[in-house]
């Protein structure tokens, strides 16, 4: 369903044409001069009161290869410039909070373009471009009083995991709740007598059916459909956002965002990756690659200057073996959709072998891929009775995924068999170009760049520890107690829970932190020592709940995203007490935690955090966005973009079309450091699993985006 289909029908429809009768302002309305170069539409947006600071312009073509649009905000008198705009027609409109979408008036670039801003006619259409998160903190969280065994919730669930699944480990982990799709019931799926029985069969749907079922009706022991039918039900009878969103505001007026569609209707990207994070004039104004996980084999790519897209197929080890490994399919999707998808039917829309989660760039340009090049069970090298070093010391019988290195200059893919399971990878600092992944469960594992270089064995080029904690206090790795048992005197303790999902090497002294039990065990930031194989673990403190994607900064200070809606900093610097020895076990340094509020409105009950569910934090180290070396960034997925956090404050990167942008990952390049502002972005992509579920609707396509930061809202 399309955003407009809701905001321009019957009555309404004819009230808002009349009020948009004159489209341009007279020359004498105009503030000052804007001076435009020959590819930049510029003008003066006004409104029933005047200028309008803040608000968004939008120019979108639909001629070039593949769809494009630019996006920049007005400044304090409603002046704005669209720069750099590839030669094309394009459709230009105003959007903003207070307002409805403003006729779209065909431009091209060179132009001078005066808007008129159409007010709202009524809060309820306001509140439609509103972002997510003000509709979704409606939904209600059950009292304190409804846990431990005094309702239907099972015993074991505490609020704080309630809190957790609700936000950015469970469903906002897949895709953003709030937004116009999710806060309302298909009609597709048929009729129903409440909205907690629309959805029981709502959250059926599609490949990723069971794994929901399982989790609200068997973890959650089926009491979250009573809220979340509630809160549909309540939003079906008008009840609106009791909280509004401010415009943008200072430097946020500053930001230019450009997007291209690429991948397919049917598919999603979960992330992208355009640099190497260590040098990020690595692949200067190249293509951007993206990892479609496992609804496709197909690696779509981007080439930013001719704005056209392309795909590379992956391959594993075996050609002729099963389409789909598993099972299962994935920890959280199956092979066939579990029930009719509204918008799909019972149509298999996704599938694939490869499964590539995430991908980096090394020095030479090369990508590296989280990818499985065979099935889930071990060759025997990793296995009891190898003579490989790692296996003598910890055999490992499964991965779940691989890695495989994609060389653009020649387009040749190759897949390399590892033992422990990947998820995330990041190049670490050290001379040997060693690259580490998460997702090995109870082991840290690594691939020696320079050793696989030289040998062409991928054999030796890896290894894998387990994480263990130096209870002993001695400083050496010692006979361990497994996890959940008692501590032993003179023994060292095996970590347990989910493992590693973010990984983050240490920028000079050689460690590599992460974050880690986002799914299972007590949260919190992990340290591993290459040179000892020992461990050190810092839980997060109760408030926090919960810990997902993190980064780390040039003074090893690491960042991650809360659950209980809040970015997260901890420093081991600050740390009073000892960090090894009988005590060391995770609560030992509570003072090394810093938490910072996310933008954006809070769930009743947990008003220290926001309802926020960032799925990522990346800090941005050489100053690629232009906020400065060492700014936190975090995806700010139910806020439709990102947030910064510079000198104590926030500042939002919203992208505000299409409406419900659901980034899982962020990365930043400088094109060319000469180039000022022009010369230097972020990029990310649209990851959201289902992105039929964005303003658009089914037949829109994924948007790669590029964020930038001029030094005003009229540079050009």
């Amino acid at each position: 369903m399309r955003l407009g289909h809701i905001l321009f029908s019957g009555a309404a429809a004819v009230a808002l044409i009349a009020a948009t009768a004159v489209l341009r302002v007279p020359a004498s309305a105009q503030q000052a001069s804007i001076a435009l170069d020959e590819d930049d539409i510029g003008g003066v947006v006004t409104g029933p009161r005047g200028p309008e600071a803040g608000v968004w312009i939008i120019a979108e073509t639909t001629d070039l290869p593949t769809t494009y649009a630019k996006i920049v905000v007005t400044d304090d008198q409603g002046r704005y410039v669209l720069p750099d705009l590839p030669m094309a027609n394009y459709q230009v409109w105003v959007r903003g909070f207070g307002l409805v979408d403003s006729p779209k008036i065909r431009a091209k670039p060179g132009q001078k373009l005066d808007l008129t801003a159409v007010a709202a006619p009524d809060a309820r259409s306001a509140a439609q471009y509103y972002p997510a998160i003000y509709w979704y903190a409606m939904m209600r969280m059950p009292p304190a009083s409804d846990f431990g065994g005094a309702s239907d919730i099972p015993k074991d669930v505490t609020r704080e995991l309630w809190r957790q699944r609700m936000g950015n480990v469970d469903c906002v982990g897949c895709h953003q709740l709030g937004q116009e799709s999710t806060r309302m019931i298909p009609a597709q799926l048929g009729a129903f007598a409440s909205g907690e029985e629309a959805w029981m069969r709502r959250v059926g749907s599609g490949h990723t059916g069971e794994w929901m079922i399982n989790r609200l009706a068997g973890q959650l022991g089926g009491v979250p459909f009573k809220y979340f039918g509630d809160w549909t039900d309540r939003v079906a009878k008008g009840e609106l956002p009791k909280d509004q969103p401010q415009r943008p505001q200072g430097v946020e007026r500053n930001v230019v965002v450009s997007s291209w569609e690429w991948g397919t209707e049917k598919t999603f990207i979960h992330d992208l990756i355009s640099s190497d994070r260590r040098q990020p004039t690595v692949n200067a104004y190249g293509p951007l690659y993206g990892s479609p996980e496992y609804s496709s084999d197909d690696i779509p790519i981007l080439d930013p200057k001719t704005h056209t897209t392309s795909f590379f197929k992956m391959t594993v080890l075996d050609p002729d073996g099963p389409e789909s490994f598993g099972p299962p399919f994935h920890a959280t999707a199956m092979a066939e959709p579990t029930m009719p998808s509204p918008y799909w039917g019972d149509e298999k829309i996704w599938k694939q072998r490869a499964n590539n989660h995430n991908g980096m760039f090394d020095r030479q340009g090369r990508v590296w891929f989280a990818a499985a090049v065979r099935g889930n069970d071990n060759p025997a090298f990793c296995r009891a009775g190898s003579d490989h070093p790692s296996a003598k010391a910890f055999p490992v019988e499964r991965s779940g995924r691989q890695v495989s290195m994609l060389d653009p200059k020649t387009m040749r893919y190759t897949m390399i068999d590892t033992c422990f399971g990947t998820h995330h990878p990041q190049f670490g600092y050290d001379s040997d170009e060693t690259v580490w992944f998460s997702g090995g469960g109870p082991v840290a594992g690594w691939i020696n760049t320079a050793v696989l270089e030289q040998t062409g064995d991928p054999i030796k080029a890896q290894g894998w520890s387990p994480f263990v904690l130096d209870t002993s206090g001695n400083g050496k790795l010692d006979d361990w107690t497994e996890p959940g048992k008692p501590q032993e005197p003179g023994k060292d303790m095996r970590l347990g829970g989910s493992g590693p999902y973010a990984v983050m090497p240490h920028p000079t002294d050689g460690s590599v932190w992460y974050a880690t039990n986002t799914f299972v065990g007590t949260p919190g930031f992990l340290r591993f020592d290459p040179r000892t194989k020992l461990s050190e673990f810092y839980a997060v403190p109760k408030d926090i709940i919960g810990l997902r994607g993190g980064d780390i900064d040039k003074d090893g200070v690491l960042w991650g995203s809360g659950s209980n809606g809040a970015l997260v900093s901890f420093d081991r610097r600050k740390c009073k007490g000892p960090l090894t020895g009988p005590g060391a076990t995770g609560a030992h340094c509570p003072e090394g935690y810093s938490q910072h509020k996310y933008p954006g409105p809070a769930f009743e009950g947990f008003e220290n955090g926001t309802a926020e569910a960032s799925y990522y934090s990346w800090v941005d180290q050489h100053n690629t966005l232009g906020l400065g070396e060492n700014v936190p960034i975090s995806t700010a997925n139910l806020n439709d973009g990102f947030v910064a956090f510079r000198d104590g404050q926030m500042v939002m990167l919203r992208v505000p079309y299409p409406l419900g942008f659901f980034a899982k990952g962020l990365d930043g390049r400088i094109d060319d450091p000469k180039a000022g502002w022009k010369g230097r972005g972020l990029w990310s992509t649209n990851g959201d699993r289902t992105p039929w579920l964005k303003e658009g609707g089914k037949g829109s396509k994924p948007r790669a985006v590029h964020i930038q930061v001029r030094p005003d809202p009229l540079a050009h």
